[in-house]
Order: C-alpha cells, then sequence, then structure tokens
C-alpha cells in the first residue's frame, strides 16, 4: 500500500483501536503513542517519494480525474504531513502525563487520532469538496477535544469555538457550490483550468467567499477573536496540538487555492492579502502584550504569526512563497513547543498566571533552556529557525520586484517592528517566569511532578527544541524544500498535469 493512502488510514486505524480500548488506560496510552510512531513512519516515506519533486497521485477506484476521487501529495502536502505527524508524536507522549484517567476513558487518544485523520485528510486531498468534508471532520474532533472533561472554561471556549467554524463552513460550503454550479468540477486541478473561464467578477467574488472560509479557520485579522478566548480553556496538550496544527491548516487552504484556482486577479485578491496580513501581525502582537495569562499571550502570538505567513502569499514570489512554506513547518514546531512549556510551568508552578510565577531559573535551569530557544526562536533570534523564516518574507518585501511596488516595503518594515515587540513579549515570559523571585506562597516545586511524569513532559519539550536547533544551524537544507515547494506552487501546470494525467 502507498504511503498517501497509509497516511490516511494509520490515524483512522489507531483511532478505531483505541475506542475498542476503551476500558484499558494502558492499551489506550499505547496505541495513542505507537498510532503517531507510525503515522511518523509513513510521513518520511512519504517524503522520500515526493521530496524529488514528484507528485505522488491516488485514483480511487481507478476512476480518471477529475470524475474520481483523488488524494494528491506534493512538496507542500508532504511537508505538513511530515511536520504534523512530527507534532502529533510529541503530544501522544506528553498526554500520558498530562490528561487525566478521566479524559482518557471518554475517548481523549480516539479523537485525537481522529482529528490527525482530518488533518492528514485536508493535507492530502485534491478535490475541493473533500477538503470541506476533512475540515468537518477536524471540527468535530477538535470540538471533543476542547470540551472533553465538561468544566465550564472549556464549554465555553468549546461554544466560541465551534460556532465560528461552523459560520465559517457555511462560506466554505456556498463558495464550493457557486464553483460546481459554474463549472461542473470540485476537482482543484482540473478548477484551476475551468475557473478561468468563469466572469471575472464571479471568480472574485468567489474567492473571497474561500478568504474569510479559510481566514477564520486560520484565524486573520479581523476573524480570528474565537482564538484567544477558547485555545487557553482544554488541557495543555490539546492547546498543544491547536496551536501547531488547526490555523496552519487554514493557512495551507488559502496557499492551496491562492496559487492554483484564483490567480487571475492577484492584483486585487493578493493585494488584500497584504492589508491583511499587515494587521493580522500587529493586532495580533499588541493583543500578546497585554496578556499576563501564559496561554492566552501566546495565542494572540498565533494570530501575529500567521501574518507572516499570509504576508509571504500575498507578496507572491518565490522568495515569499518559500518563506511562507519555511515559516510554517517552524511555526509549528515552536508554538507547539511553548504550549507545552506552559503546562510544565503551570504544573510546577499552580499557575498559568505570570505573576504568580517566579523562580524557575533557579528551580529548575533545564526548564528555562528548552523554553529560551523556541521563544528566541519565535523572536526571531538568529541563529534559531524564526530568524530565517522572517528573514526570507522581510527579504521577499524589501526585494522590490513585487507587484506592489512600496506598498510591500511597508509591510516588510511592519513585520521588523513586528518581531521586535514579539521579542518584547518572549522577554516578558522569561522576566516574569524564568527571572524574577517566585512570589510569596508561589515557589515551583518540580520533585512535587513524580520522576516518570516529568520525563514524559520534558522528553518531547527537548525533542523539538533540538528541532528548532537543527532548522537554524542548518536552515539551507530545509529551505531547500521549502524553495522547491514554491517553484512547484508557482508552476500550477506541474500540479495540473500530474492530477489529470499528464507528465509531472
Amino acid at each position: 500500500m502507498n504511503a498517501l493512502t497509509l497516511a490516511i488510514l494509520t490515524p483512522l486505524v489507531t483511532a478505531v483501536l483505541c475506542l475498542f480500548s476503551l476500558r484499558s488506560l494502558t492499551l489506550q496510552r499505547f496505541f495513542g503513542v505507537a498510532g503517531m510512531a507510525v503515522l511518523l513512519g509513513v510521513a518520511l516515506r512519504l517524503m522520500a517519494e515526493v521530496g524529488d519533486g514528484t507528485i505522488e497521485v491516488v485514483r480511487f477506484g481507478n476512476w480518471p480525474a477529475p470524475f474520481g476521487i483523488v488524494l494528491v501529495a506534493d512538496l507542500l502536502a508532504g511537508i505538513m504531513v511530515l511536520v504534523s505527524a512530527i507534532i502529533g508524536l510529541a503530544v501522544a507522549i506528553y498526554s500520558i502525563a498530562d490528561v487525566d484517567a478521566r479524559r482518557v476513558r471518554f475517548g481523549y487518544y480516539a479523537f485525537l487520532h481522529f482529528m490527525m485523520f482530518g488533518v492528514c485528510g485536508a493535507f492530502l486531498t485534491g478535490d475541493i469538496f473533500n477538503l470541506f468534508v476533512w475540515f468537518e471532520v477536524m471540527l468535530i474532533s477538535s470540538f471533543v477535544l476542547m470540551s472533553l472533561g465538561g468544566e465550564k472554561p472549556q464549554m465555553e471556549g468549546a461554544v466560541k469555538y465551534v460556532t465560528l467554524n461552523l459560520i465559517s463552513s457555511s462560506f466554505f460550503l456556498a463558495a464550493c457550490g457557486i464553483l460546481y454550479g459554474q463549472t461542473g468540477t470540485l476537482n482543484m486541478a482540473d478548477l484551476a483550468l475551468t475557473a478561468r473561464e468563469m466572469r471575472p467578477e464571479l471568480l472574485t467574488m468567489t474567492a473571497m467567499l474561500f478568504l474569510v472560509a479559510f481566514g477564520l479557520k486560520a484565524a486573520i485579522f479581523p476573524l480570528f477573536f474565537w482564538l484567544p478566548a477558547s485555545y487557553h480553556t482544554p488541557p495543555v496538550a490539546v492547546s498543544a496540538i491547536f496551536a501547531g496544527l488547526l490555523t496552519k491548516v487554514g493557512v495551507y487552504a488559502l496557499v492551496r487555492v491562492f496559487t492554483l484556482i484564483f490567480t487571475e486577479d492577484v492584483l486585487f485578491t493578493h493585494g488584500l492579502l497584504l492589508v491583511l496580513a499587515g494587521f493580522t501581525m500587529v493586532t495580533g502582537v499588541l493583543g500578546a502584550m497585554v496578556q499576563f495569562d501564559f496561554r492566552r499571550l501566546l495565542s494572540f502570538h498565533i494570530i501575529s504569526q500567521i501574518g507572516y505567513m499570509v504576508l509571504g502569499l500575498a507578496l507572491f514570489t518565490p522568495l515569499a512563497i518559500a518563506g511562507t512554506v519555511f515559516y510554517l513547518f517552524h511555526h509549528i514546531v515552536v508554538k507547539a513547543n511553548l504550549f507545552l512549556i506552559s503546562g510544565i510551568t503551570a504544573r510546577y508552578g499552580g499557575s498559568f498566571d505570570l505573576k504568580k510565577l517566579g523562580g524557575f531559573y533557579a528551580a529548575t535551569p533545564l526548564l528555562a533552556l528548552l523554553f529560551f530557544i523556541p521563544a528566541m526562536s519565535l523572536g526571531g533570534i538568529p541563529p534559531l529557525s524564526g530568524f530565517f523564516a522572517k528573514f526570507a518574507v522581510v527579504k521577499a518585501g524589501l526585494a522590490g520586484d513585487t507587484m506592489f511596488g512600496g506598498w510591500a516595503t511597508v509591510l516588510a518594515v511592519v513585520a521588523l517592528a513586528v518581531g521586535l515587540l514579539t521579542l518584547f513579549s518572549m522577554t516578558k515570559i522569561w522576566a516574569e517566569v524564568f527571572w524574577k523571585p517566585a512570589p510569596e506562597g508561589h515557589a515551583p516545586h518540580p520533585g512535587n511532578v513524580p520522576p516518570a511524569e516529568r520525563f514524559l513532559l520534558l522528553a518531547p519539550v527537548a525533542a523539538l527544541a533540538a528541532l528548532t536547533l537543527a532548522i537554524g544551524f542548518f536552515p539551507q537544507y530545509f529551505f531547500d524544500f521549502a524553495a522547491r515547494s514554491a517553484e512547484q506552487l508557482l508552476q500550477p501546470e506541474i500540479y495540473i498535469n500530474a492530477v489529470l494525467g499528464g507528465t509531472n
């Protein structure tokens, strides 16, 4: 069986095994971690197959595209499946010590894998309606994960989360209906050809519907307000995988449709993306600066960093798109890791409130180091991964070869300023949690956590920190994949020929 199919089947089979093991905590945890490890192996195999630029296509039932359902893996999809599997494995291990037995018995690991089933399906589908279906799989499973446990803050956050995502789904479904009514197809490769025959104003209107649908899921300005109201409410392991993956699926969808289908009026569509990117960066970082809840602060930074990714897409040059791809996998690793670290500090110090924390540098220097690496990477300090991600996007804005002229330069300067404010927020966490003395009665107590649990909490964090260092110390290797992915995205005929039966 090929890696494309296995990437879909592995989390589905694992979820079913977890459901059949609800009475056994040990079996659920075993299947939860083992399934993620298998998915990582499958993702590595998939990357080996697409790493040379080959686009892998699976046609179900041997029906030729665009009549049958297809799965498609280009470099971008392969990269996203791989980094998703890495985060999934880290979170599954962390969850053994973080997620209580009651939630596990209610199906935590099963729904974690159902969510990964939806994530991998969204990255690998070649059909715009099936993308809608995969989004609904993610929405249902993520809603269960967010509300699992039934605590009041969770339910409040879950209701906000699901309500806004249902609105997003409504826009998505309406846009799909318009496309199908006008073109008679929903295969993305076929749409790339047939959508050009639509009336320009109708095509642009449809693009705006997709922008709202995917913008809500990606949490871009002004559609972001649901995220900081919900991501801090579930268990930390859930927050971490949400922070790492869910908004990035929205960004991935934006990248896919605005490089493949909606490329006829780029001055308007990508100009609007440029404006939204600027507001997303600024509002996100300003929101983070006034927060003192660890996870709410990090949630606002998700919004801010999404702005950089959208900026790269808006600039629409090879360097800018490569910067967006690089930014995607850098940010998934760093942001998930920071959420995991917030959980450890709350476990040791008893609170997510920065004002009630302190003394962690003296109490646990290792955790301080593990925080310092992703925090400085998020702030864009060289030679960490965040520096090269920001560098590529900013350089693309300053290059002067975009369709937006001086406006691209303005947005590049805004991106630099937002980077400085991001660094300020990270140093605020450092000063409050690690550097200042512990407030009276709130000293951290790592020794209160059993050694085996400390290992399960710290090992995934250390592994993700090591990956951040690897991306930063060997950026050319990782950026080469991003650049070749951008080359594929900006030459949609490669994708079209692969899916519709031509040559790669």
